[in-house]
């Protein structure tokens, strides 16, 4: 055991955070602390590093091991490039180098015991450096950097001139570079593209330390971790297994616990009745066993109801009209900024109940091409068109719908008047706003407050083509859970940004990745993607079939077509003879088997007397099987070339 923390409790006034709360992590373990948000995850990370006293408890770290930190919010100052912040992280390594290279400046003017103790301390200095991976150090900070989504370029920047997202990314290089013995990290995958992400996976896995996150990533928890320990109402539950193992254990606990409280709660009615028949009877027999079953009654140990569940709230999000089968068409569409080409002559249809995920690394235009869609930025070339009865539904992450000086229940109640207050309640609970919060002015929210009212607005549309721009930021799993649930049963059009893999694959039909300035399509979730990316990255959007005027960052002249110009109907029609070849494919081996079976038949019948006695017979089986060897010499023919 590691770390370990043992009835710690923590209070804010009235409001408990945590109660008589224990867990621990072991050597080289995965796990992971989840809860809705406001739960109290982030306050147990603060008490574990110091940074909060605990009301009670304790907290304790094995001997000579050590602890790293990231908070979800940074703010590096000082001056330093992106490379020069990271690498103070290997100070200690840069330290042992530069001694060593000054004792190398030295040894040629020693002599006799001087030159012996120099030398033993050079032998000890090198040895150490060799054991840390000292000759390897720039190598490790360029890889971690690249692996987080900084190119070279990027390196030379000053981190007092980077956003929030891009601080929190190099605090967490410089932390995976110390490689502390516990890796303490809140939210890790905020600010990270979907390859950072499958990268820092990666390195978690086969990070030799013990590791704890906090995260509302669920695909990242199912790759990474292997304990979750679940904070609500104040309570710390240990669960062994990834996300899905929690969440399913979670499940039978709750109706285990729910069905035990219901039968209780018949039970104490029961004899509550009992109690009250007997004092009817006004007897003094009757009277004592009445009291005699207060006592028991009031001896019982009441069993909690359990948590109410926000996935018990079902939202249904339904468009007001059905569109034309033709929802979108982008034809030759090209942006680019004069230090950067976002993407080059794409084309591109969208089709009447689709639910299309745009993916791609963090900068290549995604969101931008979500403006576009929507009018709030011009392309440099192209178009696009809506179809016949589309009426468009945006969710963009600056949420220029809200008005700042209303409430959040005024915001709703005024924009949809036919709502009752109570459903009103009920949508803004369904994205964390709850009791007095349903009152805050729009203006006092933070974004990712004002991202979830957005949301909740957006949901009572009733438009049929959602274009959604990451819509399960600042969204805690089980509102993330209400919104897939409310998505996959949108009967209308979706295209939508995410990072949230687990999102994806829950409601995604199809999949454009930005790549090399081009769209490649994927028919499928994102499992489907991750089978077939290398196969049609390759195909559709190697770097070497991208345009010229894409590597110089110029746009390239309406006339020139892309070589990996996408092909949604050519990627469909292929995909449809592959189904149809393996349905061939199978028809054809069910035939020769059933045909293979039938001539073992009829050569079993052949050796029984009543058949080679009979002449007519036995012609008539000679030329059935005749005819199934004639048959099989087709089918083996036909199944090589299907095969």
């Amino acid at each position: 055991m590691i770390l370990a923390c043992h009835n710690i409790e923590k209070s804010f006034g009235e409001e408990v955070i945590v109660r008589d709360g224990s867990f621990h992590i072991e050597d080289h373990e995965k796990a992971a602390l989840v809860g809705s948000n406001g739960a109290g995850k982030s306050t147990i990370l603060k008490m574990i590093v110091g940074e909060l006293p605990l009301d009670g408890g304790s907290v304790t770290l094995a001997k000579g091991r050590t602890l790293g930190y990231l908070a979800q919010h940074q703010d590096l100052t000082g001056g330093n490039t992106i490379y020069e912040e990271v690498k103070t992280a290997k100070a200690q390594i840069i330290a042992i180098e530069r001694e060593i290279r000054q004792i190398e400046e030295e040894l040629p003017s020693l002599q006799g015991d001087a030159l012996t103790e120099r030398l033993n301390t050079y032998h000890r200095l090198t040895e150490q450096f060799e054991r840390e991976n000292g000759y390897a150090y720039e190598s490790e900070i360029t890889g971690v950097l690249k692996g987080l989504g900084f190119g070279e370029e990027d390196f030379s920047k000053a981190v007092d001139t980077l956003s929030g997202g891009q601080k929190t990314r190099v605090s967490l290089g410089k932390l995976l570079l110390t490689r502390p013995d516990v890796l303490l990290l809140d939210e890790p995958t905020n600010h990270l593209d979907l390859n950072s992400i499958s990268w820092l996976e990666t390195y978690l896995l086969n990070y030799p330390g013990a590791v704890l996150i906090v995260s509302h990533d669920r695909y990242f928890l199912n790759r990474v971790v292997t304990k979750v320990v679940e904070i609500e109402q104040g309570k710390l539950t240990t669960y062994m297994g990834n996300y899905s193992a929690y969440a399913e254990k979670k499940k039978q606990v709750r109706e285990a616990r729910l069905k035990e409280y219901m039968n209780q709660q018949l039970e104490i009615r029961h004899q509550e009745a009992v109690i009250e028949k007997l004092r009817s009877f006004n007897r003094e027999k009757s009277i004592k066993r009445a009291e005699s079953r207060e006592k028991m009654l009031d001896k019982m140990e009441r069993i909690e109801k359990p948590a109410e569940l926000k996935t018990d709230i079902h939202l249904t999000l339904e468009p007001s009209c059905v569109s034309g089968n033709d929802v979108l068409s982008v034809e030759h569409l090209s942006k680019a900024f004069p230090d950067q080409t976002l993407f080059t002559d794409v084309s591109f249809d969208i089709r009447r109940g689709e639910h299309v995920a745009v993916i791609g690394d963090n900068g290549t235009g995604k969101t931008t091409l979500l403006k576009i869609l929507n009018d709030v930025l011009p392309a440099d070339s192209g178009s696009f068109t809506l179809g016949a009865n589309v009426h468009v539904g945006y969710y963009d992450q600056e949420h220029h719908v809200l008005h700042m000086e209303k409430t959040v229940f005024e915001e709703i109640s005024d924009d949809y008047p036919d709502l009752t207050g109570t459903q009103i309640r009920n949508m803004l609970a369904a994205f964390l706003f709850t009791g007095d919060d349903v009152f805050k002015r729009i203006g006092d929210l933070s974004g990712g407050e004002r991202g979830r009212v957005s949301l909740a607005k957006l949901m009572l549309s009733e438009a049929n083509f959602l274009i959604l721009d990451e819509p399960t930021n600042h969204l805690d799993i089980a509102s993330k859970e209400i919104l897939e649930n409310a998505l996959n049963n949108y009967t209308g059009t979706v295209l939508y940004v995410s990072h949230d893999r687990y999102f994806i694959n829950q409601t995604a039909t199809r999949i454009l990745e930005l790549v090399n300035h081009t769209f490649v399509n994927y028919i499928g979730n994102y499992d489907y993607y991750l089978e077939k990316r290398e196969e049609l990255t390759a195909a559709y959007a190697s770097s070497s079939s991208a345009p010229a005027s894409a590597k110089t960052g110029k746009a390239a002249p309406a006339e020139t077509v892309s070589e990996a110009k996408l092909s949604w109907q050519e990627q469909k029609e292929a995909q449809a003879r592959e189904r149809k070849r393996q349905n061939d494919l199978k028809k054809t081996e069910d035939l020769i088997t059933s045909l293979e079976e039938r001539d073992a038949q009829i050569d079993e019948l052949m050796a029984t007397e009543e058949v080679y006695t009979n002449s007519v017979k036995c012609q008539e089986l000679a030329k059935e099987k005749a005819d199934i060897a004639a048959r099989l010499e087709e089918l083996y023919e036909k199944w090589e070339e299907l095969a």
